[in-house]
């Protein structure tokens, strides 16, 4: 009988890493304990102390308690590490619900920390307009900490992350077909991209805070830049009532699914590297298309009073499905499902490769596509040699496979999630609607989960199994199912 032999996994490097990010947990914290402290909720201020007590002491146990031998970490230990993170983070973020009393079953309060860490905005909670502003300030922080990323932030903060498998971790996190570094230094482009994120939730704050109140507008700037799409009221966005409101959201959830490296290079001046980016003029694209077809079906459904209305309304609901963001303006259900049915295959898609946005990414529709029509030339010309360009670079076959085994495993397990969905008693459509908005991390309701004006409603082993598509779909499915093969575990 042939040995099977197991891969070496250096555990003790692994969790004394958890306990540094947990440490840093414990740091965040204490923002929303300051915000609750500020506000006189006694209540909430004791929930936080205790949260952040609980979470410091773990986290400074596991990271001076153990002593590694050896203190490097490869490519197998940043993808546990990215993969595992999520799941304690969620775990320790859920702390303050349940001693609040807000949410007293565990399964909804783990539920609703995940969707924040991953920007997904689903939630269980129905009433935030009694919530106290210390823990809807907790909600908001989770997604803007997610929507940049955990990894991200610890490797801008813990440069001994770099000799000790940053590469690896900034891989396993960092989203896209492929990862384009900002300096020759993994802490440097973490550094680079968590300063223009942190720029844009300010600018954004300060625009809205005058007429939103700087409480709810320094919370909604965090949903927003993160594409996280949390809010501080029941209503939403709608609460305001104010076009002003509506296009300034809609620019910042606009911004948040273009490709941060991007971002960055126009922030230096660099315009060239946008006006040559393909995928940026698919983005654009998309976003005017579907907005046309949004407002013409609102005509022709007599949808909305004013024409000024239509168009704003359109583009929000278009720019905050195709950025995964999921903000709504209109209930469309009550006028059919074809403006659903639209917004629900540009969520499916996304924005851009590297940005806070969820989906499958546009860079990679943009490579099936050419991919494809390749194969229907080489049908014609048999012995032709073509590439798949973009941006004008040829992509490596390897990438390409890449691509299309994400994009067939993506649709596997938005299927496989939604006939268990079924299962669990929920209709089909609805199943299909909340598979593809949890991994895509939009958070949009449909059918039962919106009439309840929640995912509470659903049972609870199914908001565990979409707390995992949640996570599978925020670390691009790759991070976290490679662990469930064999060949992860066992050596060849």
């Amino acid at each position: 009988m042939a040995r099977i032999l197991t891969q070496q996994i250096n555990l003790p490097i692994i969790l004394r890493m958890l306990g540094w990010l947990i440490m840093i947990e414990a740091l965040f914290m204490c923002l929303p304990l300051a915000v609750a402290l500020f506000y006189g909720e006694t209540g909430t201020c004791v929930a936080f102390a205790l949260s952040t007590a609980i979470t410091a002491l773990v986290g400074a146990g596991m990271t001076f308690g153990i002593r590694p031998s050896i203190k490097t970490m490869r490519k197998r230990e940043g993808l546990i590490l990215t993969a595992t993170i999520w799941v304690f983070f969620s775990l320790f973020g859920m702390l303050p619900f349940l001693f609040t009393g807000t949410l007293d079953n565990i399964s909804d309060a783990f539920f609703e920390t995940m969707a924040g860490f991953t920007t997904t905005g689903a939630s269980v909670i129905s009433s935030l307009d009694t919530m106290p502003c210390g823990l809807l300030f907790w909600r908001a922080l989770m997604q803007w900490i997610g929507g940049m990323g955990i990894i991200l932030f610890t490797l801008a903060v813990l440069p001994m992350l770099n000799y000790k498998g940053g590469i690896a971790l900034f891989n396993a996190e960092v989203t896209g077909i492929t990862h384009e570094r900002l300096r020759p230094r993994v802490s440097q482009t973490a550094k680079g991209l968590w300063s223009l994120y942190v720029a844009m939730t300010i600018i954004m704050a300060l625009m809205l805070g005058p007429v939103t109140g700087w409480f709810d507008g320094i919370c909604q700037a965090m949903t927003t830049v993160s594409t996280g799409g949390l809010s501080t009221k029941d209503e939403g966005i709608n609460y305001w009532n104010s076009h002003y409101v509506y296009l300034v959201v809609t620019v910042f959830m606009f911004l948040g699914g273009v490709n941060f490296t991007l971002l960055f290079n126009v922030a230096r001046g660099r315009f060239s590297k946008l006006w040559h980016s393909d995928t940026f003029k698919w983005y654009c694209l998309m976003t005017i298309l579907t907005t046309l077809i949004i407002v013409w079906r609102m005509y022709a459904m007599n949808m909305c009073e004013t024409d000024a209305d239509r168009w704003v309304f359109a583009v929000f609901d278009t720019v905050a499905a195709i950025t995964s963001t999921g903000f709504t303006s209109v209930n469309y259900e009550t006028k059919g499902e074809f403006i659903a049915m639209v917004l629900m295959i540009i969520m499916f898609f996304g924005g851009m490769a590297g940005s806070t946005s969820g989906g499958a990414k546009i860079d990679r529709f943009i490579v099936l596509l050419k991919n494809a029509r390749n194969e229907f030339y080489r049908v014609l010309h048999t012995n032709t040699v073509t590439a798949v360009r973009v941006d004008g670079r040829a992509i490596p076959h390897h990438v390409v496979s890449k691509v299309i085994a994400f994009l067939s495993i993506y649709l596997m397990v938005v299927l496989a999630v939604a006939v268990l969905l079924t299962l669990m008693g929920i209709p089909i459509f609805d199943s299909l609607y909340t598979s593809i908005s949890t991994i895509s991390n939009l958070g949009l309701g449909y059918g039962v989960t919106l009439q309840s004006g929640s995912f509470g409603m659903l049972p609870d082993a199914a908001k565990w199994l979409l707390a995992f598509e949640m996570m599978v779909g925020r670390l691009e499915l790759f991070t976290v199912l490679v662990l469930f093969t064999r060949s992860f575990w066992i050596k060849d």
